[in-house]
């Protein structure tokens, strides 16, 4: 990160928590566990494709999974895939020396075994187009990545701390919806992998929180109000969003109970005693806008109970 006279707090920062780094670290490689995506991958099933090989081009019903499981799968994929875009994003704000520099290439290099395994799953099983998928990905990765909170460290810190959460409950939850017992075990290893992540983070701004509790706070709260999934600029992501949440898989009652309650609450935001000013204000922010959440989860969850109750009675 260049000195600027704009970021040398924030560089202070970067300084005094590399311990917590250093330590958070080593604690994660303590409790990682080593595993290699071949090992998840159901290569007997597979079969050459049409082209140099002569194989057999795809058809839907080569696909056994559900449009709701094919599709959070395609979404979860392509956004491994922006990986690069992610790893430089993280290395321009982290730094690329110390304890720093260790962590981000260590969570790069497991990040890139999602992509690897999930690629490798749906191209064995035949489970979406391989031609439309790789398209998307040549679509996905040219637009690239930018971080909607640009090099703010606090900002970047604190939405990780809710994505790799969401990463993991998106994951979980696809791999059950799958009906796939193979494809359940898989994403049940990386959401595993995803929820280390989400410690690394979530322990590390619990505490920038002690060093600069104001800021912390201001961070946070603009993160979980304008918060977007790393993968929404993927084609079609709006309408591949719904399906995703009418199917229960990853929807605003999950993203409020299973993803931004219990990291808030392991900050202890609404119970910290060392705010003031704009860190107040940003906690009054912060409140009224999960009252709000929680309020528009309710009303989804009726709307789409109610759909499903008028589909069952045409079924009927």
């Amino acid at each position: 990160m260049t000195v600027t006279p704009e970021n040398k707090h924030q560089i202070r920062l970067l300084i005094d928590l590399e311990p917590v780094v250093e330590t958070e670290l080593n604690r994660h490689l303590g409790v990682a566990k080593e595993w290699f995506p071949h090992q998840y991958v159901p290569w007997s099933q597979g079969r050459d494709y049409d082209g140099p090989l002569g194989g057999e081009g795809w058809e839907p019903g080569d696909s056994r999974l559900s449009e709701e499981a094919r599709e959070s799968l395609i979404v979860n994929l392509l956004t491994e895939d922006n990986l690069p875009g992610y790893h430089r994003a993280i290395a321009d704000v982290f730094g690329r020396d110390g304890a720093w520099g260790t962590w981000v290439n260590r969570w790069t290099a497991e990040e890139n075994r999602h992509g690897i395994v999930l690629r490798d799953y749906l191209s064995v099983t035949r489970a979406v187009d391989p031609v439309a998928l790789e398209r998307a990905r040549m679509k996905h990765m040219e637009v690239g990545y930018e971080a909607d909170h640009g090099d703010s460290f606090l900002h970047g810190v604190a939405y990780v701390s809710f994505q790799e959460l969401a990463t993991r409950v998106s994951h979980r939850n696809t791999g059950k919806a799958s009906g796939d017992p193979i494809c359940d075990q898989m994403l049940a290893r990386v959401a595993a992998d995803e929820n280390l992540h989400m410690v690394f983070y979530r322990n590390l701004l619990g505490a920038a929180f002690d060093l600069a509790p104001n800021e912390t706070m201001r961070a946070v709260t603009d993160v979980v109000k304008g918060f977007q999934m790393p993968g929404h600029s993927i084609d079609g992501f709006l309408r591949k969003s719904v399906i995703i949440a009418n199917a229960g898989i990853y929807d605003l009652r999950l993203h409020h109970d299973d993803v931004l309650v219990p990291v808030l609450r392991k900050w202890g935001v609404f119970d910290r005693a060392d705010l003031s000013g704009d860190g107040e204000k940003a906690r009054e922010e912060l409140a009224e806008f999960m009252g709000g959440l929680d309020t528009a989860a309710t009303k989804f969850e009726t709307r789409r109970e109610e759909r499903r109750a008028r589909r069952a009675a045409r079924g009927a």
